[in-house]
């Protein structure tokens, strides 16, 4: 690019203004971006997860009793997660649901989770859509695996479950207890509603 010639060989040559604008924009922004980063946000803690998980006791159905819920099941009905071990370690997922009533058409998903190393079996990842993969942490599993809780890190979806399409009233309160001790708000959570089977 030729620069305008200076009046004078002592006078330094100046860009055009246009272009003092664009830099100084630039600046400006990266500032902003430099203060953003350095301002301090209060810390949570990790979210607490279960201190070990067997696989196989963990695999089978699940139903859906509440749920801070993902866009896709924020009406769900009957909602249930079904685990599979895959001969490759990963865990085949089944998700079904009816969207809005019990006599809707049952809508599926399919993710496949892979369980994170050295996490005891309680961190694991959920992936939708290749490439991307969704943080899955079981946050509660009773020990005879009649009831958990998932969650996340960023404490954004929650979701307890039963064995049974029903769960106690008294055993819902205390995991909803649970779950709002860990950050989340459960001001948020729906119960999902489930025919009797």
């Amino acid at each position: 690019m030729k620069l305008p010639r200076s009046p004078s060989p002592f006078l330094p040559v100046r860009p055009p203004l246009r272009k003092r604008h664009i830099a100084a924009a630039g600046l400006v922004l990266g500032a902003c971006v430099l203060l953003a980063a350095c301002q301090s946000t209060p810390t949570r803690p990790p979210l607490a997860v279960a201190p070990s998980l067997d696989i196989d006791r963990y695999m089978g159905d699940w139903y859906v009793i509440a749920v801070i819920p993902t866009w896709p099941e924020r009406n769900a009905y009957d909602a249930v997660e079904r685990y599979e071990r895959r001969p490759d370690g990963k865990i085949a997922t089944t998700f079904t649901f009816r969207d809005g009533g019990h006599d809707e058409p049952l809508k599926t998903m399919r993710p496949v989770g892979t369980v994170l190393p050295g996490t005891s079996n309680a961190i694991w990842t959920m992936q939708f859509l290749w490439p991307f993969e969704a943080d899955y942490r079981i946050m509660h599993i009773d020990p005879a695996y009649k009831e958990v809780v998932v969650g996340r890190e960023k404490r954004d979806y929650v979701w307890i479950m039963s064995r049974t399409p029903t769960m106690p009233a008294a055993d819902l309160e205390r995991l909803t207890r649970l779950v709002a001790a860990q950050g989340y708000d459960v001001g948020k959570l729906r119960r999902v509603p489930q025919q009797p089977r």
